[in-house]
């Protein structure tokens, strides 16, 4: 029988982690995108809960990211997040950005983990707990698939507020990527402040006014 994902995960995570260690999964949301913030979440689970639908978010429908998104806020061990706008993506790049989000959001968990384990390549700069690098730990590891579920909803939930602001990008059905829509907007009127002007086709020499 084929094991649910969430399961599967959980396994993977304790033969890795071993019995009894505190693990936060790490995970970010918005790295691609040509608008908006770059967003880190951190996660501490609570040992033994049954996680059933958790998955990496990106295989998850809205709903269930919600669904999701409020049962680790009710029911986690701890759960943090940190935002790393524009400006500083523009001055650093997305990847030193994305670290920075990371370190920030592990820095705020209410309980202090033992091991760290962070989706993608890179290790965290400044975080003095333990850490693994998990490739594609989003699909691999139960933390870090909260963690990304997490990262996901609250980039989101920016992105539909911002499209209140400027509502011209369509920002609440793109979420800041490169689609057809966005680009032709950005053709026919511009960047705006939210806009990430060292990214292509974005890329503009002078930032705006008071940017």
């Amino acid at each position: 029988m084929t094991l649910p994902a969430w399961r599967r995960m959980s396994r993977a995570e304790a033969r890795l982690a071993g019995k009894g260690t505190r693990v936060a999964g790490v995970d970010e949301a918005g790295r691609g995108p040509l608008a908006g913030p770059v967003v880190a979440a951190a996660v501490v689970l609570e040992p033994g809960k049954r996680w059933e639908g958790m998955n990496d978010s990106k295989l998850l429908d809205p709903v269930t990211r919600a669904a999701l998104f409020a049962r680790v806020v009710s029911d986690a061990r701890a759960f943090a997040w940190a935002v790393v706008g524009p400006r500083s993506i523009d001055r650093v790049n997305i990847r030193r950005a994305s670290l920075t989000a990371m370190a920030r959001a592990v820095s705020r968990l209410a309980v202090a983990p033992e091991l760290v384990l962070v989706d993608g390549c890179d290790l965290i700069p400044g975080v003095r707990s333990d850490q693994r690098a998990v490739i594609d730990g989003d699909s691999r590891m139960l933390s870090i698939a909260a963690a990304s579920v997490v990262a996901k909803v609250v980039r989101d939930r920016i992105m539909e507020c911002l499209d209140h602001v400027w509502p011209a990008y369509g920002f609440a059905r793109h979420k800041g990527y490169g689609t057809p829509e966005h680009l032709e907007a950005l053709a026919r009127i511009g960047p705006c402040p939210i806009h990430r002007y060292s990214f292509t086709p974005v890329c503009v020499q002078e930032l705006p006014l008071g940017v």
